[in-house]
């Protein structure tokens, strides 16, 4: 029972260890000559994956890149935090790739689908 234990208590850790890892393996946003940092998300069935880290964002110019991911249609819709007011809001067919480009405040956004509702994701970390 002992060695089960610890074999349990390694596997563990090991898992703890990948996962750590993985985080640590999303790129920090590109922002380009123009001023514009771009944020690459890929969307599947009800979640978003983010291919930048997206914590510390700063207000400024942003594209969002969103490519669905999933075998169906989605959408994707972004607001101002503060006001909810939308910035954008597009369907997109499986596979289609596209941008949105928003200015940010200090405030920050949050975003989500739509079509196939998923969670509000908030961006509140604007500095």
């Amino acid at each position: 029972m002992k060695n089960v234990f610890q074999t349990l208590r390694q596997t563990f850790a090991l898992l703890v260890l990948a996962t750590l890892s993985l985080g640590a393996l999303a790129g920090t946003p590109v922002t380009r000559e123009d001023g514009v940092t771009v944020i690459n998300l890929d969307e599947y069935n009800g979640y978003f994956s983010a291919h930048e880290t997206v914590a510390g964002l700063k207000a400024g110019e942003y594209e969002f890149v969103i490519t669905n991911k999933s075998d169906k249609l989605v959408g994707f819709q972004i607001q101002d935090l503060a006001t909810k007011s939308n910035l954008d809001m597009f369907p997109l067919e499986p596979g289609e790739k596209r941008v949105s480009r928003v200015s940010i405040g200090k405030e920050g956004v949050r975003f989500r689908c739509p079509i196939n509702p998923t969670p509000w994701y908030d961006l509140d970390v604007i500095k």
